[in-house]
């Protein structure tokens, strides 16, 4: 099963770029992240690997298993017979900005379950993240 979401992010794509891999900081703006804790260090790249708390879920150690830097990463984790991949694209607007498509894709034997046990939160998780994180790359700049 397949869940996702896009939005348009009047921002520029360093900028959204910078904010959706600097992922320590997404409990800060995002409700569905209860916390995010990074499992090793350095930059954001394949390999690296978070441990997310969300509401109503289990703690869940994500893997990036694909990284394209500036426009797009992947991250997976497997929980009780299911595959669960998260994908995070950007792709530049003419005229500026930028338009986020945002995606959750869970396979395996036991994902028909979990999607009808889950997935009406992971639909509205899912388009939480992408509206929270267009709220924080359009609001004017801070000390980030």
């Amino acid at each position: 099963m397949r869940f996702e979401t896009g939005v348009t992010i009047d921002a520029s794509a360093e900028r959204v770029w910078r904010t959706m891999t600097d992922v320590t900081r997404w409990p800060e703006f995002t409700p569905t992240m209860t916390s995010l804790r990074r499992l090793d260090e350095g930059p954001l790249g394949a390999g690296s690997r978070v441990r997310i708390k969300q509401p109503g879920i289990p703690a869940l150690d994500w893997v990036v298993t694909e990284l394209h830097p500036g426009t797009s990463f992947v991250w997976e984790t497997s929980t009780g017979g299911v595959t669960i991949s998260g994908g995070h694209a950007l792709t530049p607007r003419d005229g500026g900005g930028v338009s986020l498509v945002l995606s959750i894709t869970q396979t395996g034997l036991l994902a028909p379950l979990l999607t009808l046990l889950t997935g009406r939160r992971t639909r509205r998780y899912v388009r939480i993240e992408a509206e929270s994180l267009k709220r924080r790359c359009e609001a004017p700049p801070t000390d980030e």
